[in-house]
């Protein structure tokens, strides 16, 4: 089979500009959840010894390898993850190009963008357990002007109809799992642990952020109020608060105000609290808000349709590696990664081979329907 020269050479470029692309996207996944601006400084650090490295030690997959994998300056490991944000975009921009071809540069143009995306609410999300509204608003934006522009984007003419189906994509997204979350919060918003004999509990703060340590196991305080009006609960049989003893009774937390002793204290003036508990009930979410916003996202780019089998091929994939894991032994690993990057998984798998997916699924199913000799 003769490979057409404009579709390969494409692919060649296609691919040279999404490592450079991987590059700053490793910029994006290092800064944005630190709230570092991803402008200023302008030159990319060592996040070990902060020296401004120079280009020839800069460049994408090239100086990772020629480097093995440490600074120049400082000899610290760099991690793997910028080899494979780099090698990952490029190879994602190489097959959107072949897929789309040389006819399309709009089409391809949005594609990458979208790609772009995807791989930096990917790592973020597997690193930090979040993905920035930098993401997942912006490709929501992103997604809505793309596909006004480029209506050939959901498979339109008119650039009225690219963006209504935009915004319905958009909000088929942001929709379904919304109410998935709060099915859920409603179902499961709850974990509850009783204890037959008193074990330690320590609240303790650091700066502007606390954490707390139940039976040795440590937790960051603000990851039980994602909404903000959660509550912990717990029966404490006795301990102290900032050195003073306090004695037994029901005690219910807030983020910021704690309810105990017939008082309300402002936990922003509290330094440590080191108690005995026999009940403790902290709330939980199933699925994080970064997760509902970035299929919006996703919806915004590739519409309705795209946004079900997302979800559908998203968590077929969850459920994979849930089964490898127990039966590999480590089940703590299907744990340990979010939802978010099996969405970018399925949405990936869309823009490359959903359609044609569905369309052989469709033909199966028709086939079976009809019965044999039909």
């Amino acid at each position: 089979m003769t490979i057409p020269i404009p579709a390969a050479l494409l692919s060649v470029v296609a691919g040279c500009l999404g490592a450079l692309v991987g590059s700053f996207l490793n910029v994006c996944i290092h800064r944005l959840p630190r709230e570092m601006s991803v402008r200023h400084p302008a030159r990319s650090f060592c996040p070990h010894c902060s020296r401004t490295i120079p280009w020839f030690h800069n460049l994408p997959v090239l100086s990772w390898l020629f480097l093995r994998g440490r600074c120049a300056s400082c000899h610290q490991s760099i991690p793997v993850r910028y080899l494979l944000v780099e090698c990952l975009t490029a190879a994602l921009f190489a097959c959107a190009a072949w897929k789309t071809g040389p006819a399309q540069p709009e089409l391809l143009a949005a594609e990458v963008i979208l790609l772009s995306l995807l791989v930096a609410a990917t790592f973020i999300d597997l690193e930090h357990l979040i993905i920035p509204d930098e993401i997942t608003l912006g490709g929501v934006a992103a997604g809505l002007a793309c596909s006004a522009l480029w209506p050939q984007l959901q498979g339109e003419t008119a650039l009225w109809r690219g963006l209504a189906f935009s915004c319905a994509g958009a909000t088929a997204g942001y929709g379904l799992l919304w109410a998935v979350a709060e099915l859920g919060r409603l179902a499961m918003g709850r974990q509850r642990l009783t204890f037959e004999k008193p074990v330690p509990f320590e609240w303790k703060r650091s700066g502007d952020a606390a954490e707390l340590t139940v039976e040795g196991e440590s937790m960051d305080w603000a990851e039980f109020f994602v909404r903000g009006s959660e509550q912990v609960r717990m029966h404490v049989t006795g301990g102290t608060l900032d050195g003073r003893a306090v004695g037994a009774g029901d005690w219910v937390w807030g983020f910021e105000k704690l309810q105990c002793e017939g008082g309300v204290l402002d936990l922003n003036k509290v330094e440590r609290i080191d108690l005995s508990i026999t009940s403790l009930v902290l709330p939980r979410e199933v699925m994080g808000y970064g997760d509902v916003k970035l299929l919006a996202a996703i919806g915004a780019f590739l519409g309705w349709k795209a946004v079900l089998f997302t979800v559908l091929t998203g968590s077929i994939l969850g459920a994979l590696l849930g089964v490898a894991a127990i039966l590999s032994g480590r089940r703590d690993l299907a744990t340990k990664i979010p939802f978010g990057p099996y969405l970018a998984a399925g949405a990936a798998l869309w823009l490359f081979a959903g359609p044609a997916l569905l369309k052989a699924y469709w033909t199966v199913v028709t086939a079976a329907a009809a019965g044999p000799g039909q």
